[in-house]
């Protein structure tokens, strides 16, 4: 049995997964990458990480999350260096390269779907005000944006 907050969040998690997909086709044109690498510069872009943490924050195995940094180093988009304290692990960073192509990708416009436009004023105020509740005691307590 489910309850209403399962309802609402099933057609939330619905609404954003199926209207994001001119945005995700428009940022693989620009940046001629595919999505899923898209996802790993961002991560990347926002420090070094261990493949480790890259796989876990992507929710993906260390295998795929391996084979997409091979994929961006081979591109000049992303570099392993050493880590300062863990000779074991390489953590992965932005080249300038990397640093270019992921504001390409941030910068695609991202415009929201016309179920949304279509509320009034006061119905985007509400909803807006509802979302910041959502949002602001969210798991890691951030807004993650894209990809």
């Amino acid at each position: 049995m489910t309850t209403p907050a399962d309802d609402v969040w099933a057609q939330l998690v619905s609404l954003v997964m199926e209207s994001r997909t001119d945005w995700r086709r428009e940022a693989c044109r620009v940046t001629g990458l595919p999505f899923n690498q898209i996802r790993a510069l961002k991560r990347v872009g926002a420090g070094p990480v261990t493949l480790a943490a890259l796989a876990y924050s992507m929710t993906v195995d260390a295998p795929a999350a391996t084979v997409a940094v091979n994929s961006l180093e081979k591109a000049g988009l992303v570099a392993r260096t050493p880590h300062p304290t863990n000779k074991r692990a390489k953590l992965v960073e932005l080249t300038p390269a990397g640093r270019r192509t992921l504001d390409a990708a941030m910068s695609v416009a991202d415009k929201p779907p016309r179920t949304l436009t279509a509320l009034s004023a006061g119905e985007l105020r509400t909803l807006a005000h509802v979302v910041d509740q959502l949002t602001h005691d969210a798991p890691g307590g951030e807004r993650s944006g894209h990809a």
